[in-house]
Parts: structure tokens; sequence; C-alpha cells
């Protein structure tokens, strides 16, 4: 049994058919004209972003190369500082060194002052004098104890100095070490392109990192460190100036002085062989007396001996003829001239007896003054052998003006990081 066909839908009328159909069209027309529209602005859209991302990528990237120049231009200007600054430290130890070596110079003039002095000092008597000797040794060795404090306070000046250079020194280093590494990040920045392998999307890339700076912090960050190292060599350079006039200055007093005490001394040791020969001379005259003198005394108590003989002649002859008898016994002219010899015998005999009183005396002072004379001339030579040993102590001492003259033999200097040349902490790319 065949099926029934179905019952037909719901049936429109043809005015609803062409309502129908046109609306179909008119749909369909404002659908390719919204289609059209769209496809003109997203054409124009995509021409306009392409422009704008091109122009944007070209402008990043000038940007890049001006950021790059700026970078590489303050890069060469730490390198010029830095290198400038290793060129004042090697120069500031170099006139350090030669501080030291001044004051390591001064401690022969100091000791050889100090052993004249000690020297000296061994006189006995009236030779231990505080003469223009003594004051020029003593003022000779007040001016090396200053001039060696002098010196070491430039020398400790010199060493804080070369501190300060030093940190000024590590700061553009570590400034140049991160131009450096900017610079490598700003130049593989302008090296990638869209086509390169390394690019890939970010998280958050527009985020501010922590303890970033301005430009003008930038750039005040770096003109800062160079001014600080260019202060700094300033001072250095004033320093190594102060050094080289504080040097020659006291080399010339110590020259001075020098000349001044040797000076001194020759004419101290002039006068004391003066002094020496006039006591020789004198004590040769002296012995000479005492040698007349002796014999004068010989003379004199030979004479008082025979005129001692002579008075007991005479007065024997008087005392026989008062044995003489009776009338005999006359005072006549044989007793007048007995009596007158006996007196002229006796005035002799006590004036002979007085001078040898007096030459006994004359010859023991004689003799006292003598045996002075031998100790203050034995002093004397001592002294003179003191004089004699401080000079010879004092050949010691080189003539500046011949050390002068020496040429000095530069070597390499090592500044206080130990090294004769500061590198930078970055590595060569």
């Amino acid at each position: 049994m065949s099926a029934l066909p179905a019952k037909p839908g719901l049936r429109h009328s043809v005015s609803e058919w062409h309502s129908n159909n046109h609306q179909l069209s008119a749909t369909a027309q404002h659908e390719r004209h919204v289609s059209n529209v769209v496809r003109q602005e997203g054409r124009s859209l995509r021409n306009e972003t392409n422009c704008k991302t091109t122009w944007d990528e070209n402008d990043t990237s000038r940007r890049l190369s001006d950021r790059i120049w700026d970078v590489a231009r303050w890069k060469e200007a730490l390198e010029t500082c830095a290198q400038k600054v290793d060129e004042e430290m090697e120069a500031l130890t170099l006139s350090k060194e030669q501080t030291e070596q001044a004051l390591a110079a001064t401690a022969v003039p100091l000791e050889v002052s100090s052993e004249c002095l000690t020297l000296r000092d061994g006189r006995r008597g009236y030779e231990l004098v505080v003469d223009p000797v003594h004051e020029q040794l003593k003022t000779e060795v007040e001016l090396i104890e200053r001039v060696q404090q002098d010196l070491q306070q430039h020398i400790d000046k010199a060493f804080e100095q070369l501190c300060v250079l030093q940190e000024a020194r590590h700061q553009l280093t570590a400034d140049l070490q991160n131009k450096m590494d900017a610079l490598d990040i700003d130049m593989s920045c302008l090296s990638l392109t869209i086509t390169s392998p390394q690019i890939s999307l970010k998280t958050n890339p527009t985020r501010i990192p922590s303890g970033s700076s301005t430009p003008q912090e930038w750039v005040q960050f770096s003109q800062y460190n160079v001014a600080r190292a260019q202060e700094a060599m300033q001072v250095s350079q004033q320093m190594r100036e102060d050094m080289s006039l504080t040097r020659a200055q006291l080399q010339n007093e110590l020259d001075i002085q020098r000349r001044a005490t040797e000076f001194a001394l020759r004419k101290r040791n002039h006068h004391e062989e003066q002094a020496r020969d006039e006591l020789e001379w004198q004590i040769r005259n002296t012995e000479d007396e005492m040698a007349e003198m002796e014999s004068d005394i010989h003379g004199l108590d030979a004479d008082l001996q025979a005129k001692t003989a002579s008075l007991k002649l005479a007065h024997t002859r008087l005392e026989n003829r008062t044995n003489r008898p009776g009338m005999d016994r006359c005072r006549d002219e044989v007793q007048h001239g007995l009596v007158d010899e006996v007196h002229q015998l006796e005035a002799t005999i006590t004036a002979l007896k007085q001078k040898l009183s007096e030459a006994q005396h004359s010859l023991q002072k004689m003799k006292l003054h003598h045996s002075r004379m031998l100790q203050d001339l034995s002093r004397k030579q001592e002294a003179l052998s003191l004089e004699q040993r401080s000079m010879n102590t004092r050949t010691r001492l080189a003539s500046p003006s011949c050390t002068d003259k020496t040429p000095v033999l530069l070597v390499p200097l090592t500044n206080s990081s130990g090294r004769s040349n500061l590198q930078l902490l970055y590595s060569e790319r």
C-alpha cells in the first residue's frame, strides 16, 4: 500500500515571495558593501601600520645609533681620563720613591753628625769647650731631624693621595666597564631584525627596572667621575711640585749647613794646631830655661860652698889672731880687713842663699807648670786626634754636586695595586 503524500506547509503569497527575494538581494548587497568597506579599511590599516612600524623601527635604530655614539664618546673620555690617572699615579709613585730615597740619604749624615758629637765629648779638661764646631754640629743634627720630619710628612701625604687616585681609578674603571657592557647590549639590539632567531615575546617588557636613572643623572655620574679624577690629578701634580721643591730646598739647607760645619771644624782644628805648636814651643823653652836654672843653681850652690869655706877661713884667722899675746893683740889693718871680709862674706852668703832659694822656688814652679803644660799638651793632642777622627768620619758624606751629576737610572715603577699599568675589568671583545 503506497504512502500518502505529505501535507504541504504554509503557503506564501506572491507578494511575500517577491518581498523575500528583494530582501535577500538587499541583504546581500549590504553585506558586500560592508565587506568592501572592511576590506578597504583593512588595507588602509595594513599600509598605515606597516609604515608606522617601519618608521618606529628606523627611529629606534637611529636612537640606538645616537645612544651608541654617546656611550662610545663617554667611553673614550673615561679611557683617556683613566690613562692620565695611571700616568699621574706612576709619576707620583716616582716622586714618592725619590722622596723616600732622599729621606734614606739623611740617615748617614745624621749618624755622622751624632758620631762627631760623641767623639768630641771625649775631650778632657779645658779642651772640652762649647766651641762653634759644637754649635754647628748641634744645628746640623736638629736640621737633619727637621728635614726627616718634613720628608716623612710629604711621603705620608703622597701615599694618601695615591689611595685617592686609586679610588678614582677604580671608579673610572667600574664606570668604563658599565659603558662597555651597555655599548655591547645596544650594539646587539641594533643588529637585531625581525628575522633574527633570538627575538621572542617577553613578559612585561615595558616595566621600568629598579635602579633606573635619567639621562641627566647618567651624564652627571660620568661627569662627576671624570671631575673627581681630574681634581685628584691636580692635587697630585701640585703635591709632586711641592715635593720636588721641598727636596731641593732641604738639600740646599743640608749642603749649606754641612759646609758651615766643616769650615768650623777646619778652623777649630787650625786653632788647636796653633795652640799645640805654641804650647810645644813654650815647653821647649821652659825645658831649656829649667836646664839653665838647674845649672845656675848648681853654680850658686858651688859659690855658696866656696864662700862658706872663705868665711871659715876668715873666722879661723880672726879666732886664731885673738890668741895673740899682750899688746900684740892689736886691732890692726889685718883685723879690720878680716872683719870687713867676714861681714862681706856673710852678706854674700845671705844673698847667695836667698838667690838660691828663689832659684829653687822658681825651678819648682817651672817644673810644676811644665807638668801642667805636658798634661795640657797631651789633652790638646788627644783633642786634635778626636778632631781628625771627626774630619775623617765626615768624609763618609758624599758630595751632593757629584751625585747630582750621576745619571739616574729609571726603572719601571709599579703603582699601589702592584701592576705597572692598570687594566680595565672588561676583556677585549
